[in-house]
Order: C-alpha cells, then structure tokens, then sequence
C-alpha cells in the first residue's frame, strides 16, 4: 500500500528526494503523513483539493482489499 501511495507521489512532484511518506499503524486503521517539498505542495493537493481527494479516494480502495481504514495527511 505504501509503494503505491510513493509511486502516484513522485509522479507527481518535481523534487522527488523530498517525498517522504511515514507510515503509522493502528489496530484497525493506518495514516499514512506525506511530506513534500513546499514548492510541490500546491501540485499534491491540486485546485480546491481536487487531487488530494483523489489521492484519499484511491488510498481507500485499495485498503478495503486488506480490511484497513486509511487516511492520508499531507504535511507541508
């Protein structure tokens, strides 16, 4: 799960040595901390948040194969 959330991220960045994706388990649930550089932020969340839903979205479907909740936070 956090290969995939790594590869749809450096697509999407310019500087991809800044990504960095921390991963927090919980009994039923994983959260998933994004950092990027500052300059990349804008390019993660897309307009009005449009991307960074989809991105959630995304995240979610594949968790239900494994029976998890997920959430992702974008950390700036």
């Amino acid at each position: 799960m956090e290969t995939i959330l790594k590869t749809i991220i450096s697509n999407l960045v310019d500087n991809q040595e800044a990504v960095a994706i921390k991963k927090i388990d919980g009994e039923k649930s994983i959260t998933f901390e994004v950092k990027v550089a500052e300059s990349d932020m804008g390019r993660v969340i897309g307009r009005q948040g449009r991307l960074a839903k989809s991105i959630r979205t995304v995240m979610k479907a594949v968790a239900t194969k494994e029976h998890k909740k997920v959430s992702v936070e974008f950390i700036g």
